[in-house]
């Protein structure tokens, strides 16, 4: 049972944390991308969205849940159902964050959406960060979170849309399990279903490990940098429709739209299902 009324007594919860930009992290970031790029110094711009990677929230070992985030109830609402995942963002980029700043972020609790799907119940919650260096806003980003329950045994397969056509990048990504347990590392995610085979099949009923939706949203503006390197991106949207899991490789794939400002970024699974569309705007 959904109790919406309770749940929504947690919109307009805040949180804030702090974290420097350290060429450490920058630069194992890259590696994890497999870039070749430099050792990054004091004022390199940061590339979006590695923001991932910064201010992240420190529960203590106590304060785990079964699946491995932090026990519900705290800054998010205490959602009773048990799968959660990225279901896609909103992103804009003001100005650059910079390698050796200070950078702050600020949180809050937005809305808590409760809708039924043919899967079963399915919450929504919108969390806004924006993240501040020393000049001022740097970040903001609109952060869709689901939860849903697990589905019946004899649930059909949900439908799958087929991926766009007419790629002018594209770029194959195999997901093993160094890649995802690298990810999860500099991200902080201790969610089980990205390392941890015998939960992510036995307990949530997945053939494989997933790999981080923001992990491949990450690879898709990866696409964009590495054809248009010049490029400055303003803002980028994007939406998770599928699970990808490691069981087989995936693909990042995009082409420049015909104004010369957006690139549109998606990524097909190895059965050319559509698992991420994304806008990008370029400044």
């Amino acid at each position: 049972m959904i109790d919406l009324d309770h749940l929504r007594t947690w919109v307009g919860h805040t949180e804030s944390a702090e974290d420097i930009v350290a060429p450490s992290k920058v630069a194992a970031l890259a590696a994890t991308l497999d870039r070749d790029d430099a050792w990054p110094i004091a004022g390199d711009p940061l590339p979006p969205p590695w923001h991932w990677t910064l201010c992240l929230p420190a529960a203590r070992q106590s304060a785990i849940g079964p699946d491995g985030h932090p026990a519900r109830g705290g800054f998010l609402p205490p959602v009773p159902l048990p799968r959660r995942m990225w279901a896609g963002g909103r992103l804009s980029f003001p100005q650059a964050l910079r390698v050796g700043e200070r950078v702050e972020r600020r949180s809050r609790v937005m809305s808590v959406e409760h809708k039924s799907g043919r899967s079963g119940d399915l919450v929504f919650v919108m969390v806004r960060h924006e993240f501040h260096g020393p000049a001022g806003l740097c970040v903001t980003e609109e952060h869709d979170i689901v939860y849903r329950d697990l589905p019946a045994a004899d649930a059909a397969p949900p439908a799958c849309q087929p991926a766009p056509a007419g790629a002018a990048w594209e770029r194959e990504i195999v997901p093993d399990d160094v890649l995802l347990f690298r990810y999860s590392a500099l991200s902080f995610n201790g969610h089980r279903i990205h390392y941890d085979r015998r939960y992510v099949t036995e307990v949530e009923g997945y053939p494989g490990l997933i790999v981080h939706g923001p992990l491949i949203a990450t690879l898709l503006v990866d696409l964009l940098r590495r054809n248009l390197p010049g490029a400055t991106i303003a803002a980028f949207a994007f939406r998770a429709l599928k699970p990808v899991f490691d069981i087989a490789p995936f693909f990042v794939c995009g082409r420049p739209e015909a104004d010369g400002r957006a690139v549109r970024l998606w990524a097909r699974d190895s059965e050319n299902h559509l698992a991420m569309d994304m806008q990008v705007t370029l400044a």
